[in-house]
């Protein structure tokens, strides 16, 4: 259900940029930063990546709405309490890739910097086969998040950064009370056409 929202929304956004005054589309990618709370995971960072492209919808001449398409890398390290969670005896890295849709609200205060901030919506389309056999199990398919952020625009070459929190919990183990919440930095480049 979830996911036709999703697509219903990003059509409706799609269908009004026909209307909208100014459209920039383009392509972005750039390193993440990512950390999944809870006692079954190591308390460090890790790193992935992100790559994917986005559409920006002039509203007016300092707002605008952008929807993207990302795709996401994530390495998580679990811990020695791992085992206590799920039935399983030694440390692994948990990769997760998502398909993430962020809706942002665009606002250009001046014309070199803009600031960031929607919902993102995820889809988990390829769990780790290094975890376990049945590892699939782990980690529930759709994460909803907020991202919020700045960038820094020069020409048509945007350099950006922003901070995502997880909302919702990822843990989808059966009588598991374990609460796992993603957060992440996002570090990147974007090239506006």
């Amino acid at each position: 259900m979830k996911s036709k929202c999703v697509i219903l929304i990003i059509f409706s956004l799609l269908g009004n940029a026909a209307l909208a005054q100014k459209i920039a589309v383009g392509f972005k990618g750039g390193a993440n930063i990512n950390k999944l709370t809870g006692k079954a995971f190591s308390d460090q960072f890790s790193y992935g990546y992100h790559l994917g492209g986005f559409v920006a919808v002039g509203l007016s001449k300092k707002v605008s709405i952008q929807p993207e398409f990302l795709f996401n890398q994530i390495n998580i390290d679990t811990s020695s309490s791992f085992s206590t969670v799920y039935a399983f005896n030694k440390l692994a890295q948990v990769q997760l890739r998502y398909l993430n849709i962020p809706i942002l609200l665009n606002y250009k205060p001046i014309k070199f910097i803009t600031f960031q901030a929607g919902p993102q919506f995820g889809l988990l389309i390829n769990k780790s086969k290094t975890l376990v056999t049945n590892g699939k199990d782990a980690f529930k398919v759709g994460d909803l998040s907020m991202l919020g952020g700045v960038q820094i625009n020069v020409l048509f070459f945007h350099i950006y950064g922003r901070y995502v929190i997880g909302l919702n919990n990822l843990n989808d183990i059966v009588g598991s009370t374990e609460k796992w919440k993603s957060q992440s930095v996002q570090l990147g480049v974007a090239l506006a056409l």
